[in-house]
Parts: structure tokens; sequence; C-alpha cells
């Protein structure tokens, strides 16, 4: 079983930087795909970024490309995403979630989800 434990949600001021960890067991990242999604009030969830199979390839949201960086830590088995320049529109609960062996294509499918952490950017 993989439980998945965000942290490191905050209010920042617009032009700021974050940084959110998703703690969790047993993440062999060469067999897993890692995500960070995100969903705004009224809005639908939208996957940021994604770290697939083997730890090096990446792929980001048009809305985040240059901005934030997702990666990961085999040491203490922790997924990051680093969000600089925070804008207001980047207001949301922000979750990571795991799937085993390859990254779906529709988001609702991956196994294993975080809870999720707040991030607000004021103007």
């Amino acid at each position: 079983q993989v439980r998945l434990v965000e942290s490191g949600g905050g209010s920042v001021q617009a032009g700021s930087s974050l940084r959110l960890s998703c703690a969790g067991a047993k993440l062999e990242t060469d067999r897993v795909c890692l995500g960070w999604f995100r969903q705004a009030p009224g809005k639908e969830r939208e996957g940021v970024a994604f770290l697939y199979p083997g730890g090096t390839e990446t792929r980001y949201a048009d809305s985040v490309k240059g901005r934030f960086t997702i990666s990961q830590s085999d040491a203490d088995n922790t997924l990051y995403l680093q969000m600089n320049d925070l804008e207001p529109e980047d207001t949301a609960i922000y979750r990571c979630a795991a799937h085993p062996f390859l990254c779906p294509v529709v988001h609702s499918r991956f196994r294993y989800w975080g809870q999720g952490t707040q991030v607000t950017v004021s103007s």
C-alpha cells in the first residue's frame, strides 16, 4: 500500500516561491509515474507536472512551464514540486499522485493520491 502525504503549502504574495513535498512509502521511482495535480474552486482538476517511470522524463502543463519543477529524492522517498514566480492563478489545492509502471492518460485513474495541500497566492 502506498500512502502519500503532501506538505509545504501556504499563503504567499505573487512572485514568491514555494516547495511542495510529497512523502510516500514504497515509491520506487523506476517503476512508478508520479504527478502533481491542482484544483481551484469551481475549476476542473489540472495535471501540473509529471515524472515518468525511470525518473528522468518530465512533462508540464503550459500554464506552469518555466516556473515549476518536479523532482524526486530516492534517499528520503519524497517527491517535490518547486514553484517559482507564483501567480494568483496558481491558487488551488495541490495533490500528488502515483501510478505503477505508466502515466495514465485519464488522470482520475492514478491509483494513489494524497489528501492535498492548499496554496494561496495573493496579488
